[in-house]
Order: C-alpha cells, then structure tokens, then sequence
C-alpha cells in the first residue's frame, strides 16, 4: 500500500516509530506515541472484527518523525475490497490525531474512505483517557463503513459515464478543491487508459478509481479529508 508515501512521507517500520523520541510533557500539551496509536488500533480492531483478518500495515514519516501516517488493511473472504482504518499523528502539534474508517482496492492499492473523519482529540490535557473510548467508536463504525463503501462500489459499477461526463466532473471536482491542477492529467489517463483491467468498464466505480489513483499524490495531512470529500461527491449521483 503506497498511497500515504507518495507526497511528503517515507516509509517507516514500527520500529522506527517507536526509536523517534516523545516530545515532552507539558501543562497544556500531551503527547501519543506514534507506535503506541499504532497498536492500539490494531489490538482493537483484532479483538472487534474477528471476521477480518489483518493483512498488511503501513506507515508513514515526514518531516524526521514529527508527522506519522499510517493503515491497517483487513480482509474478509475473497472480495476485492478489504477494510482499512487510517490513522495519523504528530509531535510538532501541527496535526491533531486522526482516524478514518473505509476500504481498500485490492487490485490498485487505492483508498475509499466513507463518513466523517474521526479527528480523536487535540493533544491537550486529558487525551490519553479519552483516546480508548473514541478509538473503540471509530473501530465501531469500521464495519459499517465498509458494508456502505462494497453496496456504493455495486451502485457505480451499475452507473454508466460518458468521457463528456467524466470531463465535467474532474471540473467539479477540481473547482472543489479535491483534485489539484497536477493530478487532472492523472485521472484523464487513468480514466482513457485505465492501468488495472477491473476499470476498463465506462462507469462512475472505474471514474472514481482514476480519481483516487491521483489522489495519491496528495499532501499526507490533507489526503484522508480529500478521499472523504471524493466519495461524497461521487456517491450522491449513485444513489439519486
């Protein structure tokens, strides 16, 4: 999985997140392990979803390990999609911590991400007591979200889309801040010369594919509210 790498970030180990010092404590600033967030979310998912089965994890740095970006992919049987919860974290106080909930094309490594983004808490007094409990929600609603993103991926595959059609909504997407100017090429080539056989459909799954193929060279800190906004936008036309 390279989508949280490919702008800003290098890939890291566990052990590396553990080997990069906490900042420290103060009054007002309360800091969380990079790997500690990382287990947890993991433990939880293990012991909540024991339907799905962990099968990949992945971490991002940026900026000498202040800034952390991670997921953990699951799967369920043989579907194409597995769930994934995506999570972030930083020391330099520029990020609060994060997590969203979604699924995973297991063909093109590319990202659903459905709802809200849970942001869990600022890192101020009192977040390590609250961070368990928001966690278990997050985890919580993991399961719904991907039975919501699998029955979305049917109704797009059933949605044909024209390459006028495409062009108007890489405009729409564009003028709404989703897509940056430098990744409207990517989604027209992936969508004209799709680079997985799965997308080669005309319809609005194999559009939104082209769209998250771009995505990945988003900016790590914003990537996760950018696919939210993508599904949004693409999902409302599939359920008219």
């Amino acid at each position: 999985m390279t989508l949280l790498l490919h702008c800003g970030a290098e890939e890291a180990t566990m052990d590396q997140l553990a080997n990069i010092p906490l900042p420290q404590e103060t009054r007002s600033y309360k800091p969380v392990a990079h790997a500690a967030l990382a287990n947890m979310l993991s433990s939880m998912a293990a012991n909540l979803l024991p339907e799905f089965e962990l099968v990949n994890t992945q971490f991002g740095l940026a900026r000498d390990g202040q800034k952390m970006f991670g997921i953990h992919t699951f799967q369920n049987g043989d579907s194409a999609l597995g769930l994934s919860i995506g999570f972030r974290n930083s020391y330099d106080r520029s990020l609060s911590i994060g997590i969203a909930v979604g699924a995973q094309v297991f063909v093109c490594d590319n990202l659903c991400l459905h709802g809200d983004l849970t942001v869990l808490r600022k890192h101020t007094a009192n977040v390590l007591s609250d961070i368990d409990g928001l966690a278990l929600s997050a985890i919580y609603k993991s399961r719904s979200a991907f039975n919501h993103i699998m029955q979305d991926a049917e109704k797009m595959k059933q949605i044909p889309l024209s390459d006028e059609d495409a062009y108007r909504m890489i405009g729409l997407l564009y003028g709404n801040g989703i897509l940056t100017p430098r990744q409207i090429p990517v989604v027209k080539n992936e969508w004209l010369k799709p680079s997985h056989d799965a997308f080669e459909g005309r319809n609005v799954w194999s559009f939104y594919n082209a769209c998250t193929e771009s995505l990945k060279s988003s900016p790590p800190q914003s990537i996760m509210e950018r696919h939210l906004s993508l599904h949004s936008t693409l999902v409302r036309p599939a359920h008219a």
